[in-house]
């Protein structure tokens, strides 16, 4: 695990309250999305595909920071859309950041450069850049070309000025071990960017791209020659040793859908960030009044094939809290990750 150390202990104190005070369903992080809009298309989202009137809207800051204060999550990660399109998102950002919880912004990069002077550095703080691959095959995920080189651009000088950079890569069918392998070395040891967040593309059904997304088994195949020859241990990977075991077969358990919870403009969406079969708008209704054992693998369809960390991160992330062994090894390799 590549999470800072302050922030690490931040969490695991979190999650010991919520053990103590007797809670069985909290959130981990809070998927925010004040937006729909996007300066991109990219195939494999479904995450835009909304009338114009709903893309034109943008969330106040006041229910930005307050859904996330109701929550009571210790991380956000705000996404979209294109957030950087938000024109108080600096707001939003800087008054998370004040009360001290840890943001996430998440960025196709795009605007990145130009909207930089509107935040300040900060350990609370991270632009998170889409990176899906390298030049040629991330180009062709977001359907654009140039979009690599700007990301790249943005990189670099978010790290010049320093911020921290993390970024988050989605695989599909058509990739392969080498060209994972190639684009995490390129982060990890040519950007030095300080986290990597990886994941399996979910299958939206609005997304335009219906061909290429990949099943149980072939995410496991993918994985495991990915990680062969002990990559997973040298890459600054932000994910638990136990989900990394998942991705890759060494390990299975169900998803934990309720620890990341996702609030949009629709209010907060049922069950998960992927899935959409309503909204309510409170928090705690979200919890109680969710019929949370109908959906997994074996129940919902649409469960299937999903291996996506928003789903199956947290049950890893609870499972090593759970067991000496595995909170060892976390501790470990945390540890690890921070003096490279």
């Amino acid at each position: 695990m590549a999470m800072p150390l302050r922030q690490t202990i931040k969490v695991a104190t979190y999650l010991a309250e919520q053990k103590l005070r007797g809670r069985e369903k909290f959130p981990l992080i809070v998927e925010l999305e004040p937006l729909f809009a996007c300066n991109l298309a990219c195939e494999g989202c479904g995450k835009i595909q909304h009338p114009a009137g709903v893309l034109k809207q943008r969330m106040p800051v006041a229910q930005a920071v307050g859904a996330v204060l109701e929550s009571g999550a210790p991380m956000v990660s705000i996404a979209g859309g294109e957030p950087l399109m938000h024109p108080q998102i600096d707001e939003i950002v800087n008054q998370l950041v004040a009360k001290r919880k840890y943001v996430f912004l998440c960025t196709n990069a795009m605007l990145m450069r130009k909207k930089m002077d509107k935040f300040t550095p900060s350990p609370y703080f991270a632009f998170a850049v889409h990176i899906d691959g390298l030049r040629e095959r991330h180009d062709e995920s977001v359907a654009k070309e140039g979009v690599f080189d700007e990301a790249v651009a943005a990189i670099k000088e978010a790290k010049r000025r320093g911020f921290r950079v993390t970024t988050n890569s989605t695989f599909f069918n058509t990739d392969t071990p080498q060209t994972i392998i190639e684009v995490l070395n390129y982060l990890n040891d040519d950007l030095k960017v300080d986290e990597m967040m990886i994941s399996p593309a979910y299958a939206y059904e609005k997304a335009p791209d219906q061909e290429h997304f990949l099943g149980v088994e072939q995410t496991r195949e993918l994985f495991r020659k990915t990680f062969a020859d002990g990559n997973r241990r040298r890459w600054r990977l932000n994910h638990s040793p136990l989900f990394l075991d998942f991705l890759e077969g060494k390990a299975d358990f169900a998803c934990t859908a309720w620890a990341i919870p996702n609030y949009s403009l629709f209010g907060w969406q049922r069950p998960c960030y992927l899935m959409s079969d309503g909204y309510v708008p409170t928090y705690r209704q979200l919890i109680e009044e969710t019929d949370w054992e109908k959906y997994g693998r074996g129940k919902d369809p649409r469960c299937a094939n999903c291996m996506a960390h928003c789903g199956y991160e947290p049950t890893a992330v609870l499972a090593t809290m759970g067991s000496l062994k595995e909170s060892l090894r976390a501790a470990r390799e945390t540890v690890t990750s921070n003096r490279a």
